[in-house]
């Protein structure tokens, strides 16, 4: 086991610091169909609140929160979608709901799990 984890080791180092180039471009967005504070609640009860703020173009500024954890960062937004952190926000097809996907991983076990969860714009 120890061999697979080194060789997947060295070569996450090899390649996973090439950036990945972005298919498209970037394009600006309406600010009306993200800035505010989105919220919802995963599976296991956590409740979960994304600001995002300051849209310009296809640039803001948005804040995650869930916990203890709270993530604050400039973001760029393509294709309905951006990143703060783990966390990855899609706008949903209807106005004022997104998808929200955090990558979790758990302390006791190590293992690492996706959380899914509807958001609502308060």
């Amino acid at each position: 086991m120890v061999d697979v984890f080194s060789i997947l080791s060295s070569n996450y180092k090899a390649i996973g610091s090439t950036p990945v180039p972005s298919k498209g471009k970037y394009v600006a967005v309406d600010p009306k169909l993200y800035e505010g504070t989105w919220s919802g609640t995963y599976a296991n009860k956590k409740t979960f609140k994304i600001t995002v703020s300051q849209v310009s173009g296809f640039r803001a500024q948005a804040s995650y929160q869930s916990g203890t954890t709270f993530k604050n960062q400039s973001i760029l937004i393509k294709d309905g979608s951006f990143r703060v952190g783990d966390t990855k926000f899609l706008l949903g097809a209807k106005a004022g709901t997104a998808i929200v996907k955090n990558v979790v991983t758990d302390p006791a076990s190590g293992q690492i799990f996706l959380d899914t969860a509807q958001a609502t714009r308060n």
